[in-house]
C-alpha cells in the first residue's frame, strides 16, 4: 500500500507504509543515530513528532523487550529509507513493522530521507502528516491548521507514585516523560527512588525527606510546563535539584533564564560536548528541540556543559540553590556510555548527594 508525507512548505512525497494504516499529524524531526531504533520509538521525549531516521536500513535486529525506553512506542510517526523485513538477531521477539501494527502507528519507507533530512536543516522542523489516504484539500487545511499540543507532558506522565526501594541516597523524580534508563542508572547507584507525577506539588515532596529531586526529559516546549516550574521555584533553597534534557530547560526557567526554540534540535547519539570544568570533550545522547539561552543566565547561574558543534548550552549549575543540569541524556539508550559518570557525581555518595 502507498503513503504519502505532507509538509508544512507544501512538499508531498510519496512511498509506501508499513505499520499501521492511519493518519496522523506531528511535528518533523530527524535522528542521526545508526542503532538504537527500539529505544527511539519509546522515548517519551518523541511524542507528538514525526521521526526520520537518517541511517539507511532499520529494523536489521528486529524489536526485543529489553531496549524498550517506556510501556510502549511514543512517535507519532516513523519515516525510513528501507526497513528489514527479516530481522535477525538472538533477543528479536518481532519485526518493525508488527509492532508498528500493535501500537497503531504509521509508518513510511522507500523515501529518500536524505533529501527530506536536508530539507528540515536548511528550513527547520515543519508541521507533517502521514496518511494512506488520498491527499485532499481538506488534509491539507488540517495540517494548515494542526498545533503541537501544549499539555504534552501530562500525556506522557504517570498519574500515581511508585517506590522502588534502595538503600542508598533517597531521590525524587518528576516524571515528565522520564525514560527508563535514567531510573535504571539510579537503580544501578542503589538509590531510594520515588517516581511522582508531573503535576505534585512542592509540599508533597518536602514532605518524603528526600536527598535530592531529579526533574527528567520529557516532551514539548518548556514554557508549556507550567506546574513543574511552579514547583521547582517553591523547591529553591529547600533541597538539592537537578535536571535532564526538559527538566534542564525547565529548572532554567524557574531560575528567570529564557529558552528558544532550535532550528532543527539535537536528535543522535553522536553529539561531542565539553565539560568546561576539565575540557574534557564527550560524545552524547541527545534529544531536544529546544535549549537554554546563555545570554539571558542570572548571576548565580554557571555553564558547566557546552556542545562542541554549535556551542548551545549542554548544563549548567547554581551553587546558590545547590542545582545541577545537563541537557543531554547521560542515561543513553541509545547512544555513548560516556557520561554515566554524571550519576555518580550527583548521587553516588552516601553520605549525601553531590551536586558539585
Amino acid at each position: 500500500m502507498s503513503a504519502k508525507i505532507i509538509l508544512e512548505d507544501g512538499t508531498i512525497i510519496e512511498g509506501k507504509s508499513f505499520g499501521a494504516n492511519n493518519t496522523v499529524f506531528g511535528e518533523i524531526v530527524f535522528n542521526t543515530g545508526m542503532t538504537g531504533y527500539t529505544e527511539i520509538l519509546t522515548d517519551p521525549s518523541y511524542a507528538g513528532q514525526i521521526v526520520i531516521m537518517t541511517y539507511p536500513l532499520i529494523g536489521n535486529y528486529g524489536i526485543n523487550d529489553e531496549d524498550k525506553e517506556s510501556s510502549g512506542i511514543k512517535v507519532a510517526g516513523f519515516i525510513v529509507k528501507e526497513y528489514s523485513q527479516q530481522p535477525n538477531h538472538w533477543q528479536c521477539k518481532k519485526d518493525i513493522d508488527t509492532y508498528l501494527k500493535e501500537n497503531n502507528i504509521p509508518g513510511i519507507y522507500d523515501v529518500d530521507t536524505r533529501m527530506l533530512t536536508k530539507k528540515i536543516r536548511n528550513k527547520g522542523t515543519m508541521k507533517c502528516v502521514i496518511t494512506t489516504e488520498e491527499v485532499t484539500d481538506k488534509l491539507k487545511e488540517q495540517l494548515d491548521e494542526f498545533m503541537f499540543p501544549t499539555d504534552i507532558v501530562e500525556k506522557v506522565s504517570r498519574d500515581n507514585i511508585i517506590h522502588i526501594k534502595g538503600s542508598g541516597n533517597k531521590i525524587g523524580v518528576i516524571d515528565l516523560g522520564v525514560k527508563d534508563g535514567i531510573i535504571k542508572q539510579l537503580k544501578n547507584l542503589n538509590c531510594d527512588i520515588y517516581v511522582f507525577p508531573h503535576d505534585i506539588i512542592s509540599q508533597e515532596i518536602i514532605k518524603y525527606d528526600l536527598d535530592g529531586v531529579l526533574f527528567s526529559n520529557g516532551p514539548g516546549n518548556p514554557k508549556d510546563a507550567i506546574i513543574p516550574i511552579r514547583t521547582v521555584k517553591e523547591l529553591l533553597g529547600k533541597i538539592p535539584i537537578y535536571g535532564i534534557c526538559l527538566g534542564h530547560q525547565v529548572i532554567a526557567l524557574a531560575l528567570e533564564a529564557d529558552t528558544y526554540k532550535l532550528k532543527f534540535g539535537h536528535r543522535g547519539s553522536n553529539h561531542p560536548v565539553i565539560d568546561t570544568r576539565t575540557n574534557k570533550v564527550f560524545m552524547t545522547s541527545q534529544n531536544h528541540g529546544y535549549a537554554v539561552l546563555e545570554s539571558s543566565f542570572t548571576d548565580d547561574m554557571e555553564k558547566t556543559f557546552v556542545n562542541v558543534n554549535d556551542e548551545t548550552i549542554e548544563g549548567f549549575c547554581c551553587k546558590k540553590y545547590n542545582i545541577a543540569t545537563v541537557q543531554f541524556h547521560p542515561e543513553e539508550g541509545p547512544g555513548p556510555e560516556d557520561s554515566h559518570y554524571i550519576f555518580n557525581e550527583w548521587f553516588g555518595i552516601k553520605q549525601g548527594v553531590n551536586i558539585l
